[in-house]
């Protein structure tokens, strides 16, 4: 039989139930104000590179489709549709913004795998997020130089708000502290390397490496010869690619971790995808069934904030039309559905359909449009938010689990260090 004693010391070795806390520590207001900064900016400097619109949309019929279009639907050669649809169009069609093309397709695309989800069919809900990674793979083959610096801004941006909130998950999971939001800040900026480098590293070493491989390839061409060199170098083209494979593997699976390592243990880059590619190689199991009970709790975590979200403004549409009794200049539409449509669960944006002739009603509808696109800014950093959380809390119980570090065991050294440095500038003339 087991004893008391053993049993409390069982259960304190689950670690997995303080996956738990991370709703209470994504919610915190300084860390959703990080986050919402960080996508509005992203969004802008996304919609401010639209301006010069370089995605193809032709006519097919009565509907008007982009290349992203042509791409999805043409299966079998996607690639020669499409370039046919741009050599078509392309000086007679009109013409979009890549990031707004994938903001409508993405938005759709989730707004359907929400919907799936909810009934249950996974399968509808595994293409649709396939369909979202093709959206990608479209951008960066039709429009790789637009992709290259969206992409650069991004990730600066997500390294500053990114670092920011694993630190602060890191010091309230560890310690209880809540460090404020200029605190978080200065030391992401601090570290901004670190965090920037640490998820193209990978990236780097891989295409080194692939690169030995490309040209064995290239030497193949020789003639007569090519073929003998391309067999001597397959052993060490096969050792490149078992490498280039391991590498693949820890950095997808240990991506999240690479953050935290730094927000933990102010480590390098090199460091940080150390710690990353050891805890997953070390224990895959405990690190994919940690990963598995945050995402469904995530996933819940979220399907009750878009509920909170969708009921706040549910009922203060409600109320304003329980007070608003006169029709807009569109005749069969009272006025405030004209210039702020009715949320829905699954569309908090709304329909607007009907076209709006006086000025004040299309201002009004412009504003109403943009505070309730500040509710869903609030509801995609609450999932930025836990994402970053939910990998700092994971980050710490695996490295409890594998370097037997203590939980509560969180790095502050380079800050004393700071502030002993700044006191001594304080004080130049005394002397000890």
């Amino acid at each position: 039989m087991v004893s008391g004693k053993e049993s409390t010391r069982l259960f304190d070795d689950l670690l997995f139930p303080k996956i738990f806390r991370t709703f209470r520590i994504a919610i915190q207001p300084t860390k959703l104000i990080i986050a919402f900064l960080a996508v509005a900016v992203i969004c802008l400097a996304g919609w401010v590179m639209d301006l010069s619109k370089t995605v193809v949309v032709g006519t097919y019929g009565p509907n008007k489709v982009t290349e992203l279009g042509i791409y999805m639907n043409r299966l079998d050669e996607p690639g020669s549709a499409t370039q046919a649809h741009i050599d078509k169009y392309g000086d007679k069609g009109e013409r979009a913004g890549v990031f707004s093309t994938l903001w409508h397709f993405g938005s759709a695309k989730f707004h359907t795998a929400l919907g799936e989800l909810f009934e249950f069919n996974f399968t509808s809900v595994g293409e649709n997020l396939r369909d979202c990674f093709r959206a990608v793979t479209w951008a960066f083959r039709y429009h790789w130089a637009y992709c290259l610096i969206f992409v650069t801004i991004g990730l600066a941006l997500i390294s500053v708000a990114g670092g920011a909130l694993c630190r602060i998950a890191a010091l309230q999971f560890a310690q209880g502290e809540k460090p404020g939001l200029t605190e978080a800040v200065r030391f992401s900026a601090e570290r901004f390397t670190s965090f920037f480098t640490a998820p193209l590293a990978p990236i780097g070493i891989m295409l080194f490496m692939g690169l030995f491989i490309f040209l064995l390839g290239l030497a193949g061409n020789i003639p007569q010869v090519g073929e003998l060199i391309v067999v001597l170098g397959m052993p060490l083209a096969l050792i490149n690619g078992a490498l280039i494979a391991v590498i693949l593997i820890g950095a997808v699976a240990g991506f999240g971790l690479m953050f935290p390592a730094v927000a933990y243990d102010g480590s390098d880059c090199f460091d940080s995808i150390s710690r990353s590619f050891s805890y997953v190689y070390a224990q895959p199991s405990r690190m994919a069934s940690y990963t598995m009970i945050a995402a469904v709790y995530g996933a819940i975590c979220y399907v009750f904030v878009r509920f909170f979200a969708f009921l706040m403004l549910s009922i203060t549409h409600c109320l304003l039309q329980l007070g608003i009794w006169t029709d807009s200049s569109t005749e069969g539409v009272d006025k405030l559905t004209a210039i702020w449509p009715k949320p829905e669960f699954m569309n908090i944006l709304g329909s607007q359909d009907p076209a709006l002739t006086t000025w004040a009603e299309l201002l009004a509808a412009r504003l109403a449009y943009l505070f309730v696109l500040m509710v869903v800014g609030l509801i995609v950093s609450f999932i930025i938010s836990f994402y970053f959380s939910a990998n700092t809390i994971i980050y710490s119980l695996m490295r409890n689990r594998v370097d037997k570090t203590a939980l509560n065991d969180v790095c502050t050294h380079f800050d004393e260090a700071q502030i002993e440095t700044s006191t001594a500038e304080l004080q130049p003339g005394q002397e000890q």
